[in-house]
Parts: C-alpha cells; structure tokens; sequence
C-alpha cells in the first residue's frame, strides 16, 4: 500500500465524527430515543460492536434491522446513520442493529464483509438476550454498507443455513471491476473509487469476488427481496439499476425507487421526497420481519 493512500485513508478513518453530518437535516423521528446499548458480537475476525436502537415501548417481539453504514469502507463511524437508525426504529418498532465493522486503512477485505455478515447470522440465531426470529432479520445500508447488505445477503444465500428477510441496498457500489460510468462527474469522485480499490481492495483480484462485487456474481437466484435506491446523477446509479434488473431476471422480488435529478446524497439534497422515501423503505421492512 502506498504511503500516501495509507495516510489519507487513515485521515478519513479518524475524522468522519467531524466530517459526515449528511443526515442531521432528516431527524423526522425517534430524537427522543435513549442512547443504544451496545453489544459485543463474536466474529471470525475478532468482537464487533453492534450498536442495538430499541424503541420506548410496542416493541415487534422476534424481529430486527441489521443496518450497515457508509463511508466507502474508509470510515469506521456508525454514528454517521443515528438518524436512520432511530427513524426506523420509531417508525416501525423494530430494533436495529447499527454495526460498527472494522474499516481501512487498518483491514482489507474480507474483513468488514465477513463480520457484517456474522453479525446478521448471529442475530438470525438469536442474537443472545434480543430473541431473535431467524426469519424476521432483514439487513440493508447506504453506499458502503448497501454493497455489504448485498454481499451479506450473497453469503447467507451460499451458506444456506439463513437468508434475510430483505435486502435494503441504498445507493450501492456493486461492482469494483467495473469501469462503467466510472469518470462522470459527481459526488463520487474517481479519484475516491480508486483509493478505495487500492486501500481496502489491494489483491486486484478480489475486486472480482462476487461477495466485494455482488454485480459480478453469475447467479441471484434466491436471493431475498430487496429494495434498491438510486438517484438520478449519482455514478454509482448505474450498479443500482443493472443489479436491480439482473435480481428481477433471477426471479427476486425487487422494489427499484429513483430519486430524479440529485447525486449520492440523495435523501438530503431532496428532503421533501425523501420523506416519501423513507416512508417507503420503513413499510418495506416492517412487513417483511411481520
């Protein structure tokens, strides 16, 4: 790894509690929530701290949200999606998990990819005091972590001793071989998608996987339903779409919503519609961990 992308990398880890404040402006619920309790869930790379929203009151007995957060696998800030988090839990009283996975510079895939999902398989088996319903856990997130709600889904699918009850993918990357729509203008800068490749993505080849590049992956039959989130001007709309049309192809239920005329940050640049959005997103999940 080159020095340079190292002391960038590690720049962006530390300082993304100052630096993501994208999602202060769509606090439509749940600011009256306490604190998250926080779990520590035994991964094949080491404990992970799993950060457990729970609703005041009329709690959805045997169900949870496993959420994923963003920051292009450079930032380890779980924080960055507190107002989704409570949003959903106040909206649906269903408990999400906030999952704090390791990030670059510090690891390399697979790590943030295998704890993510042994974080879901152990809430499918339970998750510990929480009660959990094997069939009731959906798992989704934003960029990032929409890639590894995907990739999630993909290894549960292949371990074949759970599946999620839904897939929220959120803006996702899907795909790190792939060159389509790579140096258009925008939010997600070229520059950005390559650091990434180089920090987290090292061996070139792992780029192919297709638990790092779902998009890649030559089978999506049985895959769980998903929800899928693009917007109109953002670079990565283009995995959003194809993964979204290739997973109907392969007989998976899809919802595909497209917020027009915003880039990555879609929900904050159109905070009018994102309300309807996350409306959306929020019924999507409660009837699927029902």
């Amino acid at each position: 790894m080159r020095v340079g992308d190292w002391v960038t990398a590690a720049w962006m880890h530390a300082t993304a509690r100052w630096t993501v404040d994208y999602g202060e402006a769509l606090r439509f619920a749940g600011s009256d929530l306490p604190r998250p309790e926080v779990v520590r869930v035994p991964t094949r790379h080491g404990r992970v701290r799993v950060h457990v929203y729970l609703p005041r009151s009329g709690r959805v007995p045997g169900a949870a949200h496993v959420h994923f957060h963003g920051g292009a696998f450079l930032m380890r800030h779980p924080f960055m999606d507190d107002w989704w988090c409570r949003y959903l839990v106040a909206t649906t009283g269903v408990p999400v998990l906030n999952v704090d996975f390791r990030a670059a510079p510090y690891v390399t895939y697979p790590v943030a990819h295998h704890q993510c999902h042994d974080v879901a398989a152990w809430a499918a088996a339970g998750g510990g005091d929480l009660d959990l319903d094997r069939g009731r856990i959906s798992v989704g997130g934003f960029s990032s972590g929409g890639n590894l709600a995907a990739s999630v889904s993909l290894q549960a699918r292949d371990g074949g001793r759970w599946l999620p009850a839904l897939q929220v993918l959120g803006i996702p990357v899907l795909a790190f071989d792939d060159e389509h729509g790579f140096d258009e203008a925008g939010m997600i800068t070229p520059e950005l998608r390559r650091l990434v490749r180089r920090v987290y993505f090292p061996d070139p080849a792992s780029r192919r996987e297709p638990w790092a590049s779902p998009l890649l992956a030559a089978d999506l039959s049985g895959l769980p339903p998903a929800v899928v989130l693009t917007a109109g001007r953002d670079v990565l709309r283009h995995d959003g779409r194809r993964y979204a049309a290739r997973l109907r192809e392969a007989g998976v239920t899809v919802h595909h919503d497209e917020t027009p005329r915003v880039d990555h940050y879609f929900l904050t640049e159109d905070p009018v519609r994102a309300r309807t959005t996350m409306a959306m997103v929020a019924g999507a999940i409660g009837s699927a961990v029902s």
